[in-house]
């Protein structure tokens, strides 16, 4: 199951609606629509976020899309759901095999055991 791209501002948790990519030999950032397929060397941004950015001092900021829209659920996003929904209303499998019982020879270790108080 693919998850939708959100936004790559750190406690940022709204979709992605642009991509933010630095070109670094002309010194400029470009913002601009979200990309087909997240790339390596560029950025996620939601809306908010791409209408606000700023550039470091001494770099343009070229914007090839002003109004960036919240592109919302795809119809993918949603096949998913519907799925993870159906899934999780179905009964469990009952287990097909027993774990093997532990032997005499095999004793159980624990994490906790038990310590006498006359210490």
């Amino acid at each position: 199951m693919m998850a939708s791209r959100q936004c790559s501002k750190t406690a940022c948790t709204r979709p992605a609606a642009a991509t933010l990519t630095y070109v670094y030999a002309d010194s400029t950032v470009v913002v601009g629509q979200l990309a087909e397929s997240a790339e390596p060397h560029s950025y996620d941004l939601c809306a908010d976020h791409a209408s606000r950015f700023t550039a470091p001092r001494g770099w343009d900021v070229v914007h090839i899309q002003q109004d960036f829209v919240d592109p919302g659920p795809s119809p993918d996003d949603l096949d998913a759901l519907a799925r993870a929904v159906r899934e999780a209303g179905t009964p469990a499998q009952p287990r097909t095999h027993a774990p093997a019982p532990l032997t005499p020879s095999e004793p159980r270790r624990g994490h906790l055991r038990v310590v006498s108080s006359d210490m």
